[in-house]
């Protein structure tokens, strides 16, 4: 039975592909790690000596239909969340000895087997976890509960899957629904790809929800979990092994920031956590993540400057002469 880990971004976040390629093979050897690439390798400066290696899916090679069209909707965010069930399809159609395939956004860290999700997965389809378990304190800190009915119960920087019927109707649904539907928009109910998971456990029978704390540990939940010890293997609040930590809005260029996306801790607060972001910023530099970032992505292009109406210049050049006899006036 083939196995296999799928993760998707732009060339920019190739560091972060290698940083979990590298952590998933050192606990789960027996797993094909695989990466999506929504960019082109041939339209882009990138040195090739800091790619990493895997095999690299780029986006234009899968079969998309109407391609060109949603590259035009989407930002660089939408885009990258909105090819995920397609890409997944794809491994199931191409791969046809692949049993599991799970979805792990870039900026994951696995630290044990996946044995926990492939358990969950034994007598279900499809495997979540939710972004928290328990209420956040009732204050104004981010992340809050309002915060996460915009934006999704479920975290989907992971999701487990199994090849079955349920399966192969969710990522249909999923495709139809994320090709023009699949933007940062609170105000009409979107929220790229997660916000429609939501919907999963109602339509499927088959989904397991998973409230195991060393899943998805990420700034979303620590104030409910907490690292135990100072050395792997991991403890999460001395009873569950963690088994992979999402350092989601993380960068190394502000190292003492757990997440760009909370304000409800700093490492002060949270000093538990801060030899896994250690060891991740050392990583992501080590991967070539200063000489990536930079890089652009081939399928989002630069918002065009508005061009400067004719009647506006006119009134622009009209206007010169009396400003400068005002000027002149008071230096009088």
């Amino acid at each position: 039975m083939q196995k296999v880990v799928i993760t998707i971004c732009s060339i920019n976040y190739l560091a972060q592909a290698k940083t979990l390629g590298d952590s998933l093979m050192k606990h789960n050897p027996d797993y094909t790690f695989l990466i999506g690439l929504v960019d082109r390798l041939d339209q882009s400066p990138v040195d090739k000596s800091l790619l990493p290696d895997y095999p690299l899916l780029e986006l234009h090679t899968i079969g998309i239909e109407d391609l060109d069209e949603m590259c035009a909707r989407y930002d660089i965010t939408e885009l990258n969340t909105a090819v995920k069930p397609y890409f997944l399809d794809y491994v199931y159609q191409n791969y046809p000895e692949a049993q599991l395939v799970h979805y792990f956004d870039p900026d994951i860290v696995i630290y044990q087997p996946l044995t926990e999700v492939e358990a969950g997965l034994q007598n279900h389809s499809l495997f979540l976890t939710p972004h928290t378990l328990l209420a956040y304190p009732d204050d104004a800190c981010s992340p809050n509960e309002r915060g996460l009915l915009n934006t999704g119960l479920y975290n989907l920087g992971f999701i487990g899957t199994k090849r079955s019927e349920t399966t192969q109707h969710f990522l249909q649904w999923w495709k139809d629904r994320l090709f023009d539907q699949c933007y940062i928009d609170l105000a009409n109910g979107m929220f790229v790809d997660q916000l429609w998971v939501n919907f999963a456990p109602i339509f499927y029978k088959d989904v397991f929800v998973s409230r195991h704390l060393g899943l998805n540990m990420a700034y979303w939940n620590l104030h409910e979990r907490q690292i135990s010890n100072d050395n792997e293997p991991y403890l999460v609040n001395n009873q569950y092994p963690l088994i992979f930590f999402h350092f989601s809005g993380y960068s190394p260029e502000k190292p003492t920031e757990i997440s760009k996306y909370q304000d409800r801790y700093s490492f002060q607060e949270k000093g538990d956590v801060a030899s896994l972001f250690d060891y991740y910023a050392q990583a992501l530099i080590a991967n070539g993540h200063k000489e990536l970032k930079p890089l652009p992505c081939f399928y989002i292009k630069a918002p065009e400057k508005a061009p400067v109406k004719r009647y506006l210049r006119v009134r622009k050049y009209a206007s010169m002469p009396f400003r400068w006899i005002i000027t002149l006036i008071e230096n009088a």
